[in-house]
C-alpha cells in the first residue's frame, strides 16, 4: 500500500502557519471594512453614496493590483509577492493614523486602497505559494485547510469593528452635529476617527510580525511548481481565456457574486437599525451573528457537495438568496433581519465554488485565470454605490433589490455550468459508443 502524502512536512510547518496567518489577515481587513461605510457616513454627515467609496476604493485596489501581483510572481517568487503584499498592506495600516489626525476622508480612502492593494497582491500569491509548499498530491488538501482560516478572519474582523469602533460613535445626530460649535464638533470627529483608526494599526504591526518572520525562515518549495508559473505566456494565454465562454461567464458570475456579498454585509447595520431599531452596536451585532453563520455553514456546504453537484447547489443557494433579499423588502421587521443573516448561509459556497467551476480544465491558463477572477472582485466596488443611491433615493429596504438581481445572475452560471456538463456528458457517451466502420 502507498503511504499517503503528508500534508505539511516538518520543514515548512512554520512556514505554513505564517502563511494562514496571511489568509485570516484579508479577512479581518475586509470584514472590518464593511462597517466603515455606515460610521463614515455618520462622522463626516455624508450620503450613503458618498460612504460608499469606501468599498470603491477597497476592492477597486483588488482589481488594480492583481495582473501586477501575477507579473511579480511571475519575475521573482511567490515568497517576493507575499513579502511585497504585506509590506503594502502594513503600510496602508499605518496610513489610518496620519487619516485620524488630519480628519480627512479621502486620506481615509487612501490608506484603504494601499491597504486592499497589498492585500490583492498578497491573496494572489499565498494561494500557489501554499500548494507549492509539498508535493502536489497533497496540494489542494493543503490549500483547502489553509482556506479555512479565513473565515475565522471575517469573524475577527466584526469582532473588532463591533468593539472598537461601533461603540465609540458618539450618538448624536445629523442635526444635533450642525448645531455644535467648530470646536466640540472637532473634538467628537477626533474621538471617533481614533477609534476608527486603532484596530488597523494594530493589524498593522502584526503584518509587520509576520513580514519579519516570513522573510527570516528559508521556506522548502516544490520548484517545478513554481517554475509552471513562469512558463505562463501572458499574451496567447489571455486569448484563450477570452474565447473560453465558460471562464467568462465565470469571471461575470464572480462579480455580481462579490458585489452581492459587499452588498448584504455592508448595508447590515444600516438595514437592522430601520427594521428594528436600535443603534450601530445593535446593527454591529446583527452583522456578528451573519459571519458565524458563515463560518458554520462553510462546512455544511463542503459536506453537501458529497450529495450534490457544486453547480446545483450553487444554484439552488443563490435562488433562496435571491428569495431571501425579497423578503427583506417585504417584512421589513425582525423576519427580515432574520432573513438577511440566513443570506450569509448561502454565500458561504458561493466564492470558492464559482472560482473552482470557472477554472475547470484550463490547464495552463489556470495561473493567468485565477488572477481574473481576483480581479472580478471589482464587483464589490461597483455595485454598493448602486445599491447606496437607491437608499439616498429610497431607503435600505428597498436598496436590497440590486444583491436579489445578482444573485438571479449567479444562479444562472450555476445552471450554465450544468447544461454544459450534461451536453458534455452526452457527446462523451455518444463517442465512445459510435460505431467502428472497418475498411
Amino acid at each position: 500500500m502507498q503511504k499517503r502524502a503528508p500534508l505539511v512536512s516538518r520543514e515548512t510547518l512554520l512556514p505554513f502557519i505564517l502563511l494562514t496567518i496571511c489568509f485570516a489577515a484579508w479577512g479581518v481587513a475586509a470584514n472590518m471594512t464593511d462597517p466603515l461605510v455606515k460610521v463614515f457616513s455618520k462622522i463626516f454627515t455624508m450620503s450613503s453614496l458618498q460612504s460608499a467609496l469606501v468599498q470603491f476604493a477597497y476592492y477597486g485596489a483588488y482589481f488594480c493590483l492583481a495582473i501586477p501581483a501575477a507579473f511579480i510572481n511571475k519575475r521573482f517568487s511567490y515568497k517576493t509577492g507575499v513579502l511585497t503584499g504585506l509590506g503594502c498592506a502594513a503600510a496602508g495600516a499605518f496610513l489610518f493614523y496620519p487619516a485620524s489626525q488630519t480628519m480627512t476622508y479621502g486620506f481615509f480612502l487612501l490608506a484603504l486602497f494601499v491597504l486592499a492593494g497589498g492585500l490583492s497582491i498578497l491573496e494572489t500569491s499565498a494561494n500557489p505559494y501554499v500548494m507549492a509548499m509539498g508535493c502536489e498530491q497533497s496540494a489542494t488538501r493543503r490549500l483547502n485547510l489553509a482556506q479555512a482560516f479565513n473565515p475565522v478572519g471575517t469573524n475577527l474582523g466584526v469582532f473588532l469593528a463591533a468593539t472598537l469602533i461601533l461603540p465609540n460613535l458618539n450618538q448624536a445626530s445629523a442635526e444635533q452635529r450642525a448645531s455644535m460649535s467648530a470646536a466640540e464638533l472637532k473634538s467628537i470627529i477626533g474621538a471617533e476617527l481614533d477609534a476608527v483608526m486603532v484596530p488597523y494599526v494594530g493589524m498593522a504591526f502584526v503584518l509587520v510580525v509576520v513580514w519579519i518572520a516570513i522573510a527570516c525562515i528559508k521556506t522548502p518549495v516544490n520548484e517545478s511548481t513554481e517554475q509552471r508559473a513562469e512558463n505562463i505566456q501572458f499574451g496567447a494565454s489571455l486569448k484563450r481565456l477570452l474565447l473560453n465562454r465558460h471562464y467568462r461567464f465565470g469571471v461575470l458570475a464572480q462579480f455580481f457574486n462579490v458585489g452581492a456579498q459587499t452588498c448584504v454585509w455592508t448595508f447590515t447595520i444600516q438595514y437592522a437599525m430601520t427594521a428594528i431599531g436600535g443603534n450601530e452596536v445593535d446593527g454591529g451585532q446583527v452583522l456578528q451573528y451573519s459571519m458565524i453563520v458563515f463560518l458554520i455553514s462553510r462546512f455544511v456546504m463542503t459536506w453537501l457537495m458529497q450529495y450534490l453537484y457544486p453547480a446545483k447547489l450553487l444554484m439552488i443557494m443563490s435562488l433562496i438568496a435571491a428569495g431571501l433579499c425579497i423578503v427583506m423588502t417585504q417584512a421589513p421587521n425582525m423576519v427580515g433581519v432574520v432573513s438577511l443573516v440566513a443570506i450569509s448561509a448561502c454565500l458561504s459556497l458561493m466564492f470558492p465554488t464559482i472560482y473552482g467551476i470557472a477554472l475547470e480544465g484550463l490547464g495552463e491558463d489556470t495561473k493567468l485565470g485565477a488572477a481574473g477572477l481576483v480581479m472580478a472582485i471589482l464587483g464589490g466596488a461597483i455595485l454598493p454605490l448602486f445599491q447606496a443611491a437607491i437608499i439616498d433615493s429610497w431607503s435600505v429596504i428597498v436598496s436590497y433589490v440590486v444583491p436579489a438581481l445578482c444573485f438571479l445572475l449567479v444562479a444562472g452560471y450555476g445552471l450554465f455550468d450544468i447544461k454544459n456538463k450534461a451536453t458534455r456528458t452526452t457527446t462523451a457517451n455518444n463517442s465512445n459508443s459510435a460505431p467502428v466502420t472497418v475498411k
